[in-house]
This record gives structure tokens, sequence and C-alpha cells, in this order.
């Protein structure tokens, strides 16, 4: 597992507009959650949405699950405000949209770090840039780092390319940020799938999103949170092959061996710390759902 050892299966964006929506996320068994003031607000709504969502994220509520602050960015007329009417709230990471180059992340951890209020503030960096995703290694590193977040739409948006159900236009970008973030040790949450009543083109997506090595997926609509649970979380037959795994490689340790022999294959120490790491995120799961 990575980061702070919690899942991040389900990462659910919601408006910071929307007080209803607010209140029902108090009860959804997401992993995470995105409090958006960026693209989910209308322009007109923007200063009273910061403020609501101040005000909600002080009351608390939200039990065990993530919360970040989807920003608008610095350069806007919104960014300086947002910042400013959520850093009063404390909150556990602040997403920005658009990152390009590691100067911009140094340049909001500045801002927190002048204030006592947002000492623990994590930072999160929207990829969605063909600037960001060239200079991903650097911006995985940058101060307060912790987590890229795919913006898969803006960035197919950018790069002009087709929107395929393989993603083949994208996989450069998606694995090279994913490389940035593992080299880095930081979360790493695939894009969003926009059909989000297509709960089988969903479940594949989540699949390659969970092969490729994402820690979990954006979602857009609450009814996308169980596919992503579900397929992000290590299966039973996973959980029973990490704990069949340790049991043989430790008795192979015992009688002086260096490896194991489990279903006709050889079990390794490398195959043990990713045993490990399942049964870890199983119980962590567990845990959090219990």
């Amino acid at each position: 597992m990575k980061a702070d050892q919690r899942p991040w299966r389900s990462v659910l964006y919601i408006p910071g507009s929307k007080e209803r929506a607010l209140e029902k996320a108090k009860t959804l068994p997401v992993d995470a959650i995105i409090f958006d003031l960026e693209d989910a607000v209308a322009a007109v709504e923007k200063p009273a949405a910061r403020h609501t969502l101040a005000q909600t994220l002080g009351a608390g509520g939200y039990g065990p699950r993530a919360q970040l602050v989807r920003i608008n960015g610095l350069e806007t007329e919104w960014g300086r405000d947002d910042l400013g009417a959520i850093a009063a709230a404390a909150p556990q990471a602040v997403l920005l949209p658009k990152v390009n180059s590691a100067a911009d992340v140094a340049n909001v951890a500045a801002r927190l770090e002048a204030r006592a209020e947002t000492a623990d503030t994590a930072i999160w960096a929207m990829m969605e840039t063909p600037e960001g995703i060239l200079n991903a290694a650097e911006i995985a590193r940058a101060p307060r780092m912790a987590g890229f977040v795919m913006g898969t739409n803006d960035l197919a948006k950018e790069l002009g390319c087709r929107f395929r159900a393989d993603r083949l236009p994208l996989m450069q970008a998606l694995q090279t940020c994913l490389l940035a973030a593992r080299a880095a040790g930081i979360v790493c949450v695939d894009g969003v799938y926009n059909a989000f009543k297509d709960d089988e083109g969903l479940r594949v997506e989540c699949a390659q999103g969970r092969d490729l090595g994402m820690d979990g997926k954006t979602l857009i609509h609450p009814a996308q949170v169980g596919v992503a649970n579900e397929v992000f979380a290590p299966t039973p037959e996973e959980i029973d092959l990490a704990e069949r795994q340790i049991a043989a490689f430790e008795a192979a340790e015992r009688e002086g061996q260096g490896v194991a022999v489990v279903d006709g294959r050889i079990v390794e120490n490398l195959h043990i710390v990713t045993a490990r790491a399942t049964l870890a995120k199983a119980a962590r799961i567990a845990e959090l759902e219990g």
C-alpha cells in the first residue's frame, strides 16, 4: 500500500455548492471525497460555495473518509480566496487543478506554511495538462505532495485525442504519472468514467486501472462507488493466496530455504512483500467498513 497505508478505492467528487450532496456524502461508503470548488461550481456560485464548504468542513462528520478540497487555480480570480477560506477549516489536503510544474505546488505549499491551521495539510495535484505530464517526476517530489489525480477528460481535450474504450491514446500519460508517483512514494488515482449509468463499462475501466497499478478511481456519481470499491479491493482468492504464500515461505525459511512453491509457482521474498501488502489493505478496508 502507498502513502499513509489507507485504501483509495473510491474517490468521489462532490460539488462544494450543494449542501444536500455535502450532507449525503457523510453516509456514502467511499474511501475519499474531493470537495470541488472548481469545475463543479458555476462562476457566480463560487464565493458562496467556498463559504458553505468551509463551514461544512469545520463542522466535521465525515468519519474515516479522506477529505480533499479542489480549489480553483491561483491564476484565476477565485483561487486565492478559495485557499484562504478553506485554510481556516484545516483541510486534510488541497487538490490543485492543472498543475504544470513543481513551482505551482511550491507556491501553494508556502501559503499553507504561513498559517498555523494548515501545518498538516497535504497537497495533491490534478495531472491533466501535457506540461504537467512531462514534469510528473518533479511534481511528485514537490513540497507537501501526497497524491496525483488523473484528469483524463481535460488531458484528452488538450491532446486532441479520441475517447476509446481501451484508453490507448492516454496510456503513456497514465503510466508516466504512475511511475512518478511510485518513485516518490505517493498515491495515484485514476480519472473518471463519464457514463455513470454504465456499470459494466465502469467495471472494465476500473479493472484496467487496477491492473496498471492505480490506487483507486475518481468518481462522478454515488452510483459508481460500489463497483470501484469492489474492483480495487483484494478478492477472497487473492487474500487466500497471500496467506498461503506467507505460510509456505515462512515454513521454507525455517528449513533454511530461500524460496517456496505455492500452486506450482515459485514464491520469493518479493512475492511476500506483495502478499503482506494485500493482507494489510484487506484489513484496512475491513476496519473502514466496520
